[in-house]
């Protein structure tokens, strides 16, 4: 649960809201009203004002906003062209610096893009701009700093911090309209197009003088609605009064009649306020400034923020230390979140791992034979049920190694024809044509040297008719030694067809 405070330091009274927080909703935690003329001092009246709000003994919450007047700042609309809209940090300053009274590095600025396009050529894109001297905004921050012993974050410009009541005000999102912060001797006007901020000015007059100075009062209000007007700005449909001023009696109806528009309260944000005194609750609209002060302090704010540049708000060392117990905390519930995350995690693997075992054991005793929850073991039940024979299936000598081993064998010496040569199986029948019947004995005993060989045997010899030459039958059986059961390995005779593999033609 975050705290944060909202300071509207006004020219005779200081008004303090503080508003909580906590799993996307805020709460009005307080609110408290000094007069400056009372407590003796602006210090003090801030002083008084925080106690009041936050109590003795609580602190100042996480954070501060405080604003600067209206009259102490300067609002521009600048037109750029489209191809500097991604640049606009870059390029506003020399935009800005021919159009100052003063120079820029002594002053801080802050920015918005204004909606929609315009239709002036070279100058489409619409920048509003805030800003005023660096010494102003840091006297402020140093008197705030001084009183309270805490710096301020954030640093607002005239009405821009009711901007930040848009999501807690429907009102303001509803078309045009103009938000008057009716002060005692000044005012502050904003103007809102559907919630975001188009035009801001400062008016030198407020509740003091009244009824007397009424009708300068509504001059200046209309002056403001035209200027408006003409830089491009409709009409506004409605003008909502805010501050001490929008309790004075009659001033709704004075200002209806001289502006010819409706005017009403500011609507009471839509913030729950339990503590909440009954007297402040029926004039919250007082406080609108000091509530959106606060409120700018969440994320996306659309006010505007002159803590930039040499201004920037930076963290000490002091905000992290307060925040010690805090940040133990949250590290003490992360990490029993983190255990507790392991240990379900491995509670889970475990039931998972005893499910899987149990399904293990069933499968293996119904396929395998033998029940295990062991997935070394199942590997190893299941690779001895489907080992194959690692023996090679075709023969380790063919017809072309018995070809092969033909041609090694018969000496060169030896005038040889084959007429047929019949492979089946595991037995080799040779027709062959020789000189003599010696060369077939030769051939004979030549082959018996074969491993692959055996027995060889001339079954028969005839001679050819009308030649001298002799025909003959050579039979044997094609065994390798590692084809028969129990024998050398293939690896172990791969020389022996390695060698048959040679090729050679016929004799």
């Amino acid at each position: 649960m975050s705290t944060w405070l909202g300071i509207d330091i006004g020219a005779t009274a200081v008004k303090v809201a503080a508003v909580r927080s906590a799993y996307r909703k805020l709460q009005l935690a307080g609110v408290a009203s000094v007069e400056v003329a009372q407590a003796g001092g602006v210090a003090e009246a801030i002083s008084m004002a925080a106690r009041a709000v936050m109590g003795e003994r609580q602190g100042l919450g996480d954070a501060v906003a405080i604003a600067i007047e209206g009259s102490r700042a300067t609002v521009k609309i600048v037109g750029l062209p489209a191809s500097a809209a991604k640049q606009l940090g870059d390029v506003l300053p020399f935009e800005l610096e021919a159009t100052l009274p003063f120079d820029l590095a002594d002053a801080v600025f802050d920015y918005r893009l204004l909606p929609g396009v315009r239709e002036k050529k070279g100058e489409e894109l619409s920048v509003l701009v805030g800003l005023a001297k660096t010494a102003d905004v840091k006297e402020r921050i140093d008197l705030v700093k001084s009183t309270l012993g805490a710096e301020p974050e954030r640093v607002g410009l005239g009405a821009f911090p009711i901007a930040n009541l848009v999501g807690l005000v429907p009102t303001l999102a509803e078309g045009i309209v103009a938000v008057v912060d009716l002060g005692t001797v000044s005012s502050d006007v904003v103007i809102l197009a559907n919630g975001e901020p188009l035009f801001a000015r400062t008016i030198g007059l407020g509740t003091k003088g009244l009824p007397g100075t009424a009708p300068k009062l509504a001059r200046e209000l209309r002056t403001t609605i035209a200027a408006h007007r003409a830089q491009g700005g409709e009409p506004p449909l409605r003008v909502l009064l805010c501050g001490g001023g929008a309790y004075v009696s009659g001033a709704e109806a004075f200002l209806s009649s001289a502006l010819e528009l409706p005017v009403e309260k500011l609507p009471p944000p839509l913030l729950e306020a339990p503590a909440i005194a009954p007297e402040h609750a029926a004039t919250v609209a007082r406080f609108a400034k000091a509530i959106g002060l606060a409120v700018g302090l969440g994320p996306r704010a659309p006010g505007l923020n002159l803590r930039r540049g040499p201004l920037a708000f930076e963290r000490g060392m002091a905000w992290i230390k307060e925040r010690v117990p805090l940040l133990a905390g949250l590290a003490a519930v992360i990490l029993v979140s983190f255990l507790f995350s392991a240990w379900a995690q491995l509670y889970a693997k475990s039931k998972e791992k005893a499910v899987l075992e149990a399904a293990l054991g069933s499968v293996t005793r119904e396929v395998l034979g033998e029940e295990t929850t062991s997935a070394e073991r199942a590997k190893q039940l299941l690779g001895q049920q489907t080992a194959i024979n690692d023996d090679d299936p075709l023969p380790h000598a063919d017809a072309f190694d018995v070809m092969v081993k033909l041609s090694e064998q018969i000496p060169e010496s030896i005038t040889h024809d084959i007429e047929e040569l019949d492979v089946q199986k595991n037995h080799v029948i040779v027709h062959g044509i020789v000189s003599t019947v010696a060369d077939t004995e030769t051939i004979r005993s030549n082959l018996k040297t074969e491993r692959c060989f055996s027995d060889p045997k001339i079954t028969r010899t005839s001679q050819m008719v009308g030649e001298p030459r002799q025909k003959y039958v050579l039979e044997f059986d094609l065994k390798c030694p590692e084809d028969q059961k129990g024998g050398e390995k293939k690896a172990s005779g791969a020389a022996g067809s390695a060698s048959a593999a040679q090729p050679s033609g016929g004799k």
